[in-house]
């Protein structure tokens, strides 16, 4: 992770005051619908880690994070205001070797809730569904992979019109290849690797899964990871990754990486050419930790990507589009500070021309906070960066790699994040959750 840098409370005002001298703000206004939520009360030890989803049939609220000694689960059915009791995802998640959740609902109301799980030799997905709106998880699927020794990490989870789950996961066919770099208030990234994107499909609501797809060029080794997916009306699947260079084909040795966009038209079967995009931003160091990739689509078709880029001293997190599909992109925007902490950005789209982008980062002194702006392709930036935690967390305290940010309304903007707050103690993480209302004059 990247040094800190001193005076960095006066650093905090001067770059501020630089990204907004001259803008004028179209005024969006945020108002919270709903009070910070402890989802993590019951559940002793850290708990971190968390990803959302909601139902386009109920309107209901889910969250999934590493936490209550396994994989956590929990659900809102009035808007975040209150959420139930914490339970294990599958017999297979209620053990410590289990790492990186990921959840989406179907367009019949199915929950999809996926996560890593070390078993053997072996690293792989698990996907659990639940057929009664998140009460229970009857169904637990292993997609266990062909080599007996692989690496694998970080699966994203989406599903189509049609009911058609896709997976994509960080896969390589050796573990010994990887060598990882470590953050002591961090989670790892890692030197060397035989790592690639590679997607599974199902077509029976998750109870089997179909055999690899690279989408990543270069397999065995092509250097790809992090790939969340969105899918659009028609069937269409758009995937944007993290692309490092591999250096040395023998050592597996990588050079920083840059965001690529890929889409399917055949229901992931085949990928375009990846497209680099906003590369004029920089690149993405070897050391950082968190999930540095986020993509949205919005109600009137157009795409968002999110990312944050690492130079000497310095961490900037940006925001690019397309309006047309991915054919191309606009030049990076600027959507954070730069000062050498993590910005964990992720981003949602909400209604035509309009995405809402989530920062979760401890650039202020006083620790992590989570925060949320609203973007416009015709007006830019609607706002500086709103408050959305009520406290701040311990900076020396892991608060996961990532955070859940969805839509449960037009206007309304659901967010769940971990962090280490005063109220919690003893440098314990538990996991807030929070829904706010946007307006824009």
């Amino acid at each position: 992770m990247l040094g800190r840098l001193k005076g960095r409370a006066l650093l905090v005002a001067v770059l501020v005051a630089g990204l907004l001298a001259g803008v004028a703000y179209a005024a969006a206004t945020y108002t919270p619908n709903t009070a910070v939520v402890d989802l993590t009360t019951r559940c002793s030890g850290p708990n971190a880690e968390v990803e959302q989803a909601t139902a386009p049939t109920n309107g209901y609220l889910y969250e999934e994070w590493m936490g209550c000694s396994g994989i956590a689960f929990a659900r809102s059915t009035d808007g975040g205001k209150s959420f139930s009791a914490p339970l294990n995802v599958g017999s297979v998640g209620s053990n410590l070797n289990s790492w990186d959740p990921a959840l989406a609902v179907g367009p019949d109301g199915t929950v999809y809730a996926s996560f890593m799980v070390s078993h053997g030799s072996q690293y792989y997905p698990v996907v659990a569904a639940s057929f009664d709106h998140g009460m229970t998880f009857p169904q637990v699927t292993q997609l266990v992979p062909p080599d007996p020794k692989n690496w694998g990490d970080r699966p994203f989870i989406a599903v189509g019109p049609d009911g058609a789950v896709y997976l994509t996961w960080d896969y390589g066919p050796e573990r010994s290849s990887v060598s990882y770099l470590c953050a002591a208030n961090g989670s790892c990234a890692f030197a060397t690797g035989d790592v690639n994107v590679v997607l599974q499909k199902s077509t029976d609501h998750g109870k089997t899964f179909g055999s690899m797809v690279h989408v990543s060029p270069g397999f065995p080794a092509s250097g790809g990871d992090l790939a969340p997916l969105a899918v659009e009306p028609n069937g269409a699947v758009d995937l944007l990754y993290q692309g490092y260079g591999i250096s040395d084909p023998a050592t597996f040795a990588m050079t920083p990486a840059y965001e690529y966009f890929s889409r399917s038209t055949d229901g992931g079967a085949t990928w375009s050419a990846p497209l680099k995009v906003g590369a004029s931003a920089g690149t993405m160091s070897l050391d950082e930790w968190w999930i540095d990739t986020s993509i949205g689509l919005d109600a009137g078709g157009n795409l968002y990507a999110a990312w944050d880029t690492q130079a000497a001293n310095s961490d900037t997190g940006w925001l690019a589009y397309s309006t047309d599909h991915g054919r191309t992109w606009s030049q990076p925007i600027q959507a954070t500070d730069s000062l050498g902490v993590p910005h964990i950005m992720e981003v949602e789209g909400g209604s035509a021309g309009t995405a809402y982008v989530g920062v979760l980062t401890n650039s202020d002194p006083r620790g992590y906070a989570m925060y949320l702006r609203t973007f416009s392709i015709k007006g830019g930036w609607q706002s500086g960066p709103y408050q959305v935690s009520d406290e701040f967390g311990d900076p020396d305290v892991w608060p996961g790699d990532t955070f859940g940010i969805s839509l449960l309304g037009p206007n309304d903007v659901a967010l769940s994040w971990g962090s280490a707050t005063p109220s919690v103690g003893n440098k314990k993480s538990d996991v807030f959750a929070r829904s706010i209302h946007v307006a824009v004059r």
